[in-house]
């Protein structure tokens, strides 16, 4: 079984419990932005400089 099938009952709790990731979601999805943007540009502290500043 594949897709939503497969997954069921992740999907049925999902849809139904008043819990929510999409906080956390949002924010690895503004640190992999950065990651790509810094990519072989900078050392590894510039980059933990910038993902703390831009928050």
């Amino acid at each position: 079984m594949n897709g939503v099938v497969g997954d069921q009952v992740a999907v049925t709790a999902g849809l139904t419990l008043p819990f929510s990731s999409g906080a956390v979601e949002g924010q690895v999805n503004r640190i992999k932005m950065l990651k790509r943007q810094m990519f072989g540009r900078a050392s590894l502290d510039l980059l933990r400089k910038r993902v703390l500043l831009a928050g």
